[in-house]
């Protein structure tokens, strides 16, 4: 059985797209998976996937260089044949795992120099030369490895034009991942936003928002805060009395918040690496059967508006974003429409079922290279 190692510092193990969906459908086509982490919560076996810990980090700097080598040591022993890294601190470590002859894949989650970008802690000059000589960086160490996956179509033709072998692989949901079969008939008292809470990403906006809704909506904020700063500016906010803090929820949590929610929110401002994104909570929203209330850019508009499941606003503009609320708390019936049909989108065209066969033909491809070349 051909072993395959995908490797993490940053992530957790129950990350959605590395465990949920890459890793479980590369075990179930019969491959032998190791996932290695480091969140010091030690090794396991789970859905037919051996979870290696390197244990816990301790901080940035921490990550970056010690708990990077104890990753590296670890996959070195396992002695797989792939290695499908997930973190671009991971890729100074590329070269080394090429020399001893594996088949090295890079997943690049998001366009990594423009996020680079969007960093609070760095100033704006600062900002701008690391953007730059990480993309340099980049392009330099990717042109060496065997594939490039890339978790959006802008991403991945980043690195076309560039001449590497490249494939999307978009994250989009397991059909069985959020089902929802509420019954609409049922009091939908809430709206949510799910997923990490940071002030790039649009909270602050969301909570404010709540001052000018003029329904009974209340604001269901599932996530953790990024720091105590962010969490205090929300909590200072008129809008914050009309917000339930769920704070960090289980799958199941996630589900019944949905089930009680006339619309999910996901109003990312505006951001170099948000505007050709595809956040992983706008598909779980169209796949619980809810509206998704949305940021104005093309690419969510193309989805949003062109799916007919929900709303798209300016997510600098509380009140927009009020009034987009307080339309799908009213008129619950047409919310209701609106959700089927993000439901039916996600069925036939934004699902798991879509992606994975590309994801193993990348892996058949390139073992079929290696055997050819008898190595």
């Amino acid at each position: 059985m051909l072993k395959v190692a995908h490797l993490t510092s940053v992530h957790p193990r129950n990350d959605n797209r590395i465990f949920l969906k890459e890793c479980s459908s590369l075990s179930e086509a019969g491959y032998s998976v190791s996932f290695i982490v480091a969140d010091g919560k030690g090794d396991e076996d789970k859905n037919g996937i051996t979870i290696y810990d390197v244990g816990a980090s301790g901080g940035r700097l921490g990550r970056m260089f010690k708990t990077t080598k104890k990753i590296i040591a670890k996959a070195i022993a396992l002695d797989a044949t792939v290695y499908h890294l997930h973190d671009p601190e991971l890729l100074p470590w590329a070269a080394k795992l090429k020399r001893l002859g594996k088949i090295v894949i890079f997943d690049s989650h998001e366009d990594y120099p423009a996020d680079i970008l969007t960093k609070p802690y760095l100033g704006k000059i600062v900002r701008n030369v690391v953007s730059k000589c990480f993309a340099a960086y980049e392009r330099k160490v990717c042109r060496k490895l065997d594939y490039i996956v890339c978790a959006t179509s802008t991403i991945c033709n980043k690195f076309t034009k560039m001449g590497y072998l490249a494939e999307d692989i978009n994250n989009y949901p397991r059909l069985s991942e959020l089902e929802n079969s509420a019954d609409w008939s049922k009091d939908r008292s809430l709206v949510c936003y799910m997923g990490a809470i940071t002030p790039i990403r649009g909270v602050w906006e969301l909570v404010e928002a709540m001052r000018f809704v003029k329904s009974n909506a209340r604001l269901a904020i599932a996530g953790v805060f990024s720091d105590d700063n962010i969490e205090r500016h929300c909590k200072e906010s008129p809008g914050w009395r009309k917000v339930e803090d769920a704070g960090y929820v289980s799958r199941n949590e996630v589900r019944d918040i949905m089930s009680r929610s006339a619309a999910g929110l996901v109003t990312y401002l505006p951001a170099p690496n948000h505007v050709d994104s595809q956040p992983n909570k706008l598909f779980e929203y169209m796949s619980a059967g809810i509206p998704v209330i949305g940021s104005f850019f093309p690419l969510w508009r193309e989805i949003i508006e062109g799916n007919h499941c929900g709303i798209c606003i300016d997510p600098t503009n509380p009140e927009a974003i009020a009034a987009a609320i307080d339309y799908c708390f009213t008129n619950q019936a047409e919310a209701r429409e609106m959700g089927l049909r993000g439901k039916d989108a996600v069925i036939n065209k934004y699902n798991w079922s879509y992606e994975y066969p590309k994801l193993l033909a990348i892996y058949e491809k390139l073992l079929r290279k290696v055997k050819n070349n008898g190595l």
